[in-house]
């Protein structure tokens, strides 16, 4: 693989002062969402201490912001073997089917323990679980809670359960905590991180701390980008730790842009309000200017189709038409069927003077979603002894090219305990000894969070939801330019978080360089043809000892997509 982009070299640390503290766990557990949360209570079952890092507070996680629910085969009349193959159509042929068969016939489980946790999911009037759908599936199976406020519902009792056990000294939560580096041994084994507790101490100090093993569940990347539905934490910290430690990333090209987020007007930035898939769901449907259903023929499943179909489709009504944003007309499902289906999402419209039950919404696709991550097996396990990946910030395979909607949930709740449980027995049998990190050299770059914005407008304008090879030299270059200027900023959150937001943005432009091809959420103007299928594999990545960043392509066997 080749890309006509000059050779990628990323520093290995991120300047920051000598850690000024110490502190020590069986297990560090990076993020609070559902794969942190997760992961956490099943190791302090079987492990003396764990340590759970989070950079806001607990209740900020990524999890609380997932609108539409969780899916998987709870109902008589689906089963797994459905699922999987709802998964592999939406994954367009490079999904790793062991993980998504682990994912579909474990998820079962994993919701039913959810709720004897506590989570209370929405009923029929059989008091059975309320399940509904959303684009890409062919069954109702997705649980949701509160109408649409089903991740802060999971997060809310994740959290009511960690707090239980808070009082016992065997588990310890630090909140407003940014890990900056992963800190490794003589060997390369990942043996703890340095981290800076935000508003404590100095602005750039930072703490070690150490354990057994890492697991990394740090949520996505959406910050890279000017417009994403993502929260502002979200700026890709475990992910750029993992690249500059020299663990191996898959699939970082493919970004999901959500269909329907809601327009604000030219120059709105930052989070973005989503109108979930699920509003969809239930009978709503997208037009244009001339009030016409431009998802009519585009897919068998029209408005219902897959993400990656949908978003592509209002982009390309959008040059048609020289529009900014389409249409979502709810109308006809009423105001008290909106209300009570949908609360936060009438209520947050009604906020910015729209109201779904009697206007047109104007939305425009937007960053949502990373398909790929740090590369990890079956069990959690990244290409470096040690570390450990969960959720967004991993890449299970389970996604492909384009995540299934609601199926992230169920990775972080099924990998969760994959992780805590592989993570327990190798402790068990010896296999993950304390070790003492290796010195770290002092950083040798670090961006001023001034560039931030620069850096977020080069990624939209270059690798967005289309993408072309002039686009994207046009990006590594103005990318390579900020790297080269990155001796000036001041050791603290904003410069540590716009320096990993630049790395981030470095990989993901080149692996989106390398792949010439439309596949899922990868869409290249330049190569419109879908699914080429010399491009059946995955992307990856790994910056070796001199800091360049190499690429390798991993064939995916023929899957049946019929």
């Amino acid at each position: 693989m080749s890309a006509d982009l000059p050779p990628l070299v990323v520093p290995r640390w991120l300047v920051s002062g000598e850690p000024g503290w110490t502190t020590s766990a069986d297990v560090v557990v990076v993020g609070s969402g559902i794969a942190g949360l997760t992961t956490a209570l099943r190791l302090r079952q079987r492990v003396d201490r764990v340590l759970l890092v989070t950079k806001t507070v607990l209740s900020e996680g990524s999890t609380q912001w997932a609108q539409g629910g969780i899916a998987a085969a709870l109902d008589p009349a689906d089963s797994p073997q459905e699922h999987l193959h709802d998964t592999l159509v939406a994954g367009c042929g490079i999904c790793d089917v062991p993980a998504v068969a682990a994912l579909v016939h474990e998820g079962p489980a994993r919701v039913r323990e959810l709720v004897a946790l506590g989570a209370e999911f929405d009923l029929d009037e059989e008091g059975e679980l309320r399940l509904t759908r959303e684009g890409g599936h062919h069954r109702d199976r997705i649980a949701h809670a509160g109408g649409d406020a089903t991740g802060k519902e999971i997060s809310r009792a994740l959290i009511a359960a960690l707090h239980a056990v808070q009082d016992d000294p065997g588990i310890e939560v630090i909140e407003h905590a940014l890990v900056v580096d992963l800190l490794q041994d003589a060997d390369a084994r990942v043996c703890g991180v340095t981290l800076h507790v935000i508003g404590e101490g100095q602005i750039d100090g930072v703490g070690a701390a150490l354990a057994r093993a890492v697991v990394l569940a740090t949520g996505g990347l959406g910050q890279v980008y000017s417009a994403t539905t993502n929260p502002s934490v979200a700026t890709g910290d475990g992910l750029a730790a993992a690249l500059r430690a020299g663990a191996v990333l898959a699939d970082v090209e493919f970004v999901q842009f959500h269909p329907t987020v809601l327009w604000l007007g030219e120059g709105s930035s930052g989070q973005q309000p989503l109108i979930s898939e699920a509003v969809r769901g239930e009978g709503a449907f997208l037009v244009d200017r001339d009030g016409v259903r431009f998802m009519q023929g585009r897919h068998p499943l029209a408005d219902l189709a897959p993400r990656d179909v949908v978003s592509r489709a209002i982009v390309d009504r959008m040059h048609e038409t020289g529009e900014h944003h389409v249409f979502l007309d709810a109308r006809h499902l009423g105001r008290e069927f909106l209300e009570q289906r949908f609360p936060s999402i009438v209520a947050r419209c009604r906020e910015l003077g729209f109201d779904p039950a009697v206007d047109l919404l104007p939305v425009a696709p937007a960053q949502h979603y990373a398909s790929g991550g740090v590369r990890t097996d079956l069990v959690g396990r990244a290409s470096l002894d040690g570390l450990y990946a969960c959720g967004e910030v991993s890449c299970t395979g389970v996604h492909g090219a384009n995540r299934l909607a609601s199926n992230s949930l169920l990775e972080g709740l099924v990998f969760a305990h994959r992780i805590a449980d592989d993570i327990s027995a190798r402790l068990a049998a010896g296999e993950l000894p304390a070790v003492d990190p290796a010195p770290a050299p002092a950083g040798t770059a670090l961006l001023d969070g001034s560039a931030r914005l620069r850096v977020q407008a080069t990624m939209t304008a270059g690798a967005g939801a289309v993408r072309s090879a002039a686009s994207l030299a046009e990006a590594a270059d103005t990318l390579v330019e900020l790297a080269d200027a990155a001796t000036s900023g001041e050791p603290g959150p904003d410069s540590w978080e716009t320096t990993n937001l630049l790395h981030v943005g470095q990989v993901l432009t080149l692996a989106a360089s390398l792949r010439e091809e439309t596949r899922g959420g990868h869409v290249r103007s330049d190569h419109p043809e879908l699914v080429d299928p010399g491009w059946r594999g995955h992307t990856l990545l790994v910056r070796g000892a001199d800091g360049t960043v190499t690429t390798s392509f991993e064939p995916v066997p023929e899957q049946d997509l019929s």
